[in-house]
């Protein structure tokens, strides 16, 4: 099983935008690391991958779509504010990373800067995560 950052959307996106309340986010938190542990418990495998970029990056990308009409579709209202709402962004994720990056579920950062690379490290890091021999063939 893979959990991804958007995964935790209620951990980081929704409350900086106010998607959920914050009792919402309050009970998510506060059930997340029960969830995870559950499922490392039943033998699954649980990767957490968060793709970090810088804000100059983030930047580059949003102009980069913008610039493209076939890419601009892309482009959401959420991503339009992300800028301006960058120091909240990274609030909640330091927040995040305090509570749920756990002994049984760690969080793997990436530096995601260069796609290609970033792409890479994880597939890198996921093939060090699940042993061969427990792949049925």
């Amino acid at each position: 099983m893979f959990f991804d950052r958007s995964w935790y959307n209620r951990a980081v996106v929704e409350p900086v935008n106010g998607f959920c309340t914050q009792e919402e986010y309050r009970i998510f938190m506060s059930q997340v690391n029960d969830f995870e542990k559950m499922l490392v418990a039943s033998s699954t495998f649980l990767i957490k991958l968060y793709f970090s970029i810088t804000k100059k990056e983030q930047a580059a990308r949003f102009a980069e779509i913008e610039a493209d009409p076939l890419k601009r579709w892309k482009m959401t209202a959420v991503d339009e504010k992300a800028q301006s709402l960058w120091n909240d962004y990274t609030q909640y994720k330091k927040k995040m990373f305090e509570t749920t990056h756990t002994q049984i579920a760690p969080w793997h950062i990436i530096d995601a800067n260069k796609k290609s690379a970033a792409r890479l490290k994880a597939i890198s890091h996921i093939l060090e995560q699940i042993p061969f021999a427990s792949v049925e063939r």
